[in-house]
């Protein structure tokens, strides 16, 4: 693997790394309890981090194909959650009905940026970066 393709494997891996950190210090030191849809986007991200973590030390192509897959997964999960936050879906397909509501939830950073909205964009660099690697490592 050469240094440009081992970059876009690097740059997914800090993607993840730095959502995942994220995440967790926004549960945990701000206190903010995740919706539903919040947590199976974490589902799909904080196991994401390590498979990544050992596709990129290890050299190994298969972890950025199962990344990929994660990765699909959680854009899907990301982007339905946009559009409920962005009314765009109705609020009768809420998979929550108990709890913090993933649609009225003002879980708002960085100067009212959405985090369902950085959760999407992260999920889609990962998305264009693995299939860029995984494109280039293909020949």
């Amino acid at each position: 693997m050469n240094s440009k393709t081992w970059l876009l494997l690097m740059g997914a891996w800090l993607i993840a790394m730095l959502a995942t950190v994220g995440a967790l210090f926004i549960g945990e030191v701000m206190m903010m309890t995740p919706c539903t849809l919040c947590w199976y986007q974490r589902i799909f991200m904080f196991p994401m981090a390590i498979v990544l973590t050992i596709a990129c030390f290890s050299e190994d192509r298969r972890g950025a194909v199962y990344a990929w897959v994660l990765a699909a997964g959680g854009l899907a999960v990301a982007g339905y959650h946009t559009l409920l936050v962005a009314g765009w879906i109705p609020k009768s397909w809420l998979p929550c009905q108990a709890g913090i509501s993933c649609a009225d939830q003002k879980l708002e950073i960085l100067s009212g940026v959405q985090i369902p909205w950085l959760s999407l964009a992260a999920f889609g660099l990962i998305l264009i970066l693995l299939t860029y690697f995984l494109r280039k490592t293909s020949r």
